[in-house]
């Protein structure tokens, strides 16, 4: 008997509980599981306990803001190799790439790109090049 492949893990720090209805049905559909953080420090702790395959976090979270917390994740060795998407409604992407994050999005939440993001952080596309 075959078992089930593992359902890779996002964690998410947002704190609209609309979006976070949203984000869960998305992934969910998409074969992730999905967990959330109430709080940048609270995002920081789960990511060095889950080990998640990508972290979404929103600029405007209490306690420690996203792109604080992208930055403290960028500089532990244990959660560094985690790619960052910063998810937000501020126009902000050359500060979330300063911050480390290695993709943004501007709010609001379009299914189709938000989830290919995703999918694009945790499996790249194939370079041509190393394939011949």
């Amino acid at each position: 008997m075959q078992s089930a492949p593992e359902r890779r893990t996002v964690l998410i720090a947002e704190r609209d509980p609309s979006v976070r209805e949203l984000q869960e049905h998305f992934l969910g559909r998409a074969g992730f599981a999905v967990e959330f953080a109430g709080d940048g420090l609270d995002a920081l702790e789960r990511a060095r306990l889950l080990r998640p395959a990508v972290v979404i976090t929103e600029i405007l979270i209490p306690k420690l803001d996203g792109l604080a917390l992208c930055r403290r994740l960028g500089e532990d060795p244990d959660t560094r190799h985690i790619p960052v998407l910063v998810f937000s409604i501020l126009a902000a992407a050359p500060r979330a790439a300063e911050a480390g994050a290695k993709a943004y999005l501007r709010k609001p939440l379009v299914e189709s790109l938000f989830v290919a993001t995703v999918q694009q952080l945790i499996e790249p596309p194939i370079d041509i090049l190393e394939t011949q």
